[in-house]
């Protein structure tokens, strides 16, 4: 499927992510296929092919389909197997990897990441995939690149933990007043930036908010209980429950280089 898709025009290269390029799947895991593309895509050949292996029509969403990060794709059901397509713009990826070098990145809205997409995801698929097909070589000299995780953006998710504070400060103004809603979002996001941070000081690709806080739990400098506090607060969300966030918070800070 990889040798054809990148026969195909615009396709530059396929490299499977996901679980099952890390070997993390479960036995029912999804095949997630990249499609790492440059300029116009061919999208009735991309439907035509993915007919023929779903052997049923297959709808593919072109670049913005999906949303402004992840980009578009296609489901198929092959042989009752889930194999997803995911667009990745090569050009986009390679700026946003320069970006990583110099420790910048953004954090956008998508659908399916409630945290938001943060752009550092993108060197991270790439440094962790299994190349499958890639006749021009340009994704395989960007995974060699990825693969050294540039200290400036390590730095720049550390500085950036500052927000997880910020978010308990406006939590603590919503617990009193029982707006659970509120209460809920700013300490999830104080959470998930804490997470961004662990990963990034450990220099670890962060590629989902799925399985981060999990992640996250298991470095050296991860709270002890970290993952069972973080459930506690969150099933508290009220006054109380801000309070042990705002402990936690500080703890994380503390164990983060330079915190």
């Amino acid at each position: 499927m990889a040798e054809r898709l990148a026969g195909l025009p615009g396709i530059k290269a396929v490299a499977l992510g996901g679980s099952r390029a890390r070997g993390a799947h479960r036995p029912d895991s999804d095949w997630d296929l990249g499609l790492y593309y440059r300029g116009e895509l061919d999208l009735p050949a991309l439907e035509a092919l993915a007919a023929e292996y779903a052997g049923e029509p297959v709808e593919v969403a072109g670049p913005g389909g999906w949303g402004p990060w992840v980009n578009g794709g296609a489901w198929l059901n092959v042989d009752g197997a889930q194999v997803d397509w995911v667009l990745r713009d090569l050009d986009r990826v390679e700026r946003v990897w320069q970006d990583c070098r110099e420790g910048r990145y953004e954090v956008g809205m998508q659908a399916g990441h409630p945290l938001g997409f943060w752009s550092p995801t993108y060197a991270g698929e790439v440094a962790l995939c299994q190349v499958l097909a890639d006749p021009t070589g340009g994704l395989s000299t960007l995974r060699t690149q990825t693969a050294h995780y540039p200290e400036a953006l390590r730095t720049a998710l550390i500085g950036a933990a500052w927000e997880a504070d910020f978010s308990v400060a406006n939590a603590r103004k919503s617990a009193k007043g029982g707006d659970v809603l509120h209460v809920s979002l700013c300490l999830s996001r104080a959470f998930g930036v804490l997470a961004q941070a662990m990963l990034g000081d450990a220099r670890v690709w962060c590629v989902n908010e799925k399985g981060a806080l999990a992640t996250a739990s298991r470095l050296p400098s991860a709270p002890a209980d970290f993952t069972d506090r973080v459930a506690q607060c969150l099933r508290g969300l009220d006054e109380a429950a801000v309070e042990e966030a705002g402990v936690l918070v500080r703890e994380v800070r503390l164990g983060l280089s330079g915190g």
